[in-house]
């Protein structure tokens, strides 16, 4: 049992593709932060995801060593792991075998567990992860397809949707078992999640389904891509790139800037001005669709993410989907920020660390 006391020092870990945010945090408050870019070429030398390891292991511990300070914990961003339930987690020794082993695929979020899992023991304090994209808290309904050989999987943006709906009861006056909401992470992967007392109990795949976001093309008519995938044209390996890297604004306009598309758009561009006024359109769609699986009773529908700073795209989806709830937006999503409040939430004896 972690004994609460007056102040704890939280150390984040965040990896993505390019880049390892490194941040400390004294309870709700930031006291350092750093963003260290990867250039191809510097990842080019490693052949394996897990052949990284070392090379970011590296930059967290030099870095913390440079702030001179004792930890309370460490927390990573959780990887594409088994489906779980949404929480902060302890980092163990079977969370960190389905990390190495990419359960659900290959990313660079798998490597922050093993790191955080190093450094805890190094400095004699509990690693965690929060909120990772494997969250499954879907229903028995949500997970079917259409079709037996392929079940809809629980992948989003969970991190952020979870902190959101915790901020959106807060506006609101509600206990966050109480509400309903309809969250739209808007990024570069679009998830749109009907939120229940806190739970995901839907969310399109960003990977593979919903809206076409900046590069990913989200669901797409499947007689079509059918003929696409046989045509010979293609890999199999372009193909996954179609659909998510070089999809959406970038296959339409030649960037996955969507500031460079509304500035196209607000400069005349007519073309860009469609494109990105149908991507509004698509989010729209989803947001609609999700309120139905909460039966049209929604507390407010939510939208944030990088993109929902964007005056013009949230008020093209306000525009359509206003008469079904009030509109909050949260521009922007402060993952570590999201990470050290779930590790603080174990610490103080708010929350207790879930087993995985």
């Amino acid at each position: 049992m972690i004994e609460p006391r007056n102040s704890f020092v939280i150390f984040v870990v965040n990896t993505g593709s390019t880049s390892t945010k490194l941040s400390l945090f004294r309870d709700t408050t930031v006291e350092s932060s750093e963003t260290f870019r990867h250039s191809e070429h510097e990842l080019n030398q490693y052949d394996r995801l897990w052949d990284q390891f070392d090379f970011r292991f590296g930059i967290a511990v030099g870095w913390l060593k440079t702030q001179s300070a004792q930890i309370s914990a460490a927390v990573g961003i959780g990887g594409l792991l088994k489906p779980l339930p949404g929480g902060t987690y302890s980092v163990n020794d079977a969370m960190i075998a389905d990390a190495r082993a990419d359960l659900q695929g290959e990313h660079a979020s798998n490597l922050s567990c093993a790191i955080v899992e190093e450094i805890g023991r190094e400095h004699g304090c509990p690693a965690f992860v929060v909120d990772p994209a494997s969250v499954d808290e879907f229903g028995p309904l949500a997970r079917y397809s259409g079709h037996p050989l392929i079940k809809r999987k629980s992948l989003s943006h969970a991190l952020n949707i979870h902190t959101a709906a915790r901020t959106a009861a807060e506006t609101i006056g509600k206990d966050l078992a109480d509400t309903n909401f309809v969250i739209s992470h808007l990024g570069g992967g679009i998830s749109i999640s009907p939120v229940k007392g806190g739970r995901i109990v839907d969310a399109n795949d960003a990977s593979s389904d919903g809206p076409f976001s900046p590069e990913r093309t989200g669901g797409l008519p499947l007689q079509q891509f059918i003929d696409i995938c046989f045509s010979g044209d293609y890999t199999r390996q372009e193909i996954r790139k179609m659909v998510m890297g070089k999809g959406g604004l970038l296959a339409y306009l030649g960037t996955n800037s969507a500031r460079e598309v509304e500035m196209r758009a607000e400069g005349g561009d007519v073309r860009a001005r469609e494109i990105y006024q149908a991507m509004a359109y698509q989010i729209a769609k989803e947001i609609g669709a999700m309120a139905t699986v909460l039966n049209g009773k929604i507390d407010a529908i939510v939208l944030t993410g990088g993109l929902a700073g964007s005056i013009m795209l949230t008020e093209w989806i306000r525009e359509r989907v206003g008469f079904i709830a009030r509109i909050l937006v949260y521009p922007g999503e402060d993952e570590m920020r999201s990470l050290a409040l779930g590790a603080l939430r174990v610490l103080q004896g708010k929350e207790k660390a879930l087993e995985y």
